[in-house]
């Protein structure tokens, strides 16, 4: 049986369209022979030395992104690296398909889901962070693939002489699903896969469809 070829992902838990390729990322492990492995960006630390040209609601929702991606980061550090996937599952199911948001009672509920200690909710809030390094290690370990002006999600693959290939995206809604998935997922290694290739993109007509 042939190893399956690692997708390091890079996702912010508050991210709605990170949420939406990350759903597609499982649909392609179904048709490809491929695993994702689960990593935290922060579109806190993205941002933090422009806050002052971003609009206010944004400027809300970025101070919103520390608790989630903290709270990610001390789980990871505690309890080991596979608990990422299935956190982020527990915490982007409730702030995006049932509408919560990033509330403390909900990645509360997140972490009785998946197992985990209901003290790791203590890292949501705390200053000094006790794993900023980590957190801050693991968003530029993503983002310095791909440069600064994009956002997540970041994916990078193993290309064919033995270099990453990386890039943010794909912005897909829904989330493809079967051979729509790995049409998708086709393609988009397709052309990140060209030197110099650097963007397609189109307006927005449409906010994210959560099934």
């Amino acid at each position: 049986m042939s190893e399956k070829t690692p997708v390091d992902f890079w996702f912010d838990p508050l991210c709605p369209w990170a949420w939406m390729t990350s759903r597609w990322m499982l649909e392609v492990e179904k048709v490809r022979d491929v695993e994702v492995r689960w990593h935290v960006m922060s579109l806190a630390v993205l941002n933090e030395d422009r806050l002052d040209d971003l609009p206010e609601g944004y400027r809300e929702t970025l101070s919103r992104a520390w608790a989630p991606v903290r709270v990610v980061v001390a789980a990871q550090q505690k309890h080991g690296d596979e608990v990422v996937g299935k956190l982020y599952t527990a915490l982007g199911t409730r702030f995006h398909n049932e509408g919560q948001g990033a509330t403390r009672e909900a990645i509360a509920a997140a972490l009785d889901e998946v197992g985990l200690p209901a003290e790791l909710l203590d890292y949501a809030d705390q200053s000094p962070y006790d794993y900023e390094a980590e957190l801050r290690a693991s968003h530029h370990e993503g983002i310095d693939k791909v440069g600064q002006e994009v956002g997540t999600p970041v994916i990078a693959v193993p290309g064919s002489d033995g270099e990453q290939i990386a890039f943010f995206g794909p912005v897909v809604t829904p989330a493809p699903k079967g051979e729509e998935a790995a049409k998708l997922w086709d393609g988009t290694l397709m052309v990140a896969s060209i030197p110099g290739f650097y963007e397609i993109k189109r307006t927005r007509t449409q906010g994210p469809i959560f099934d």
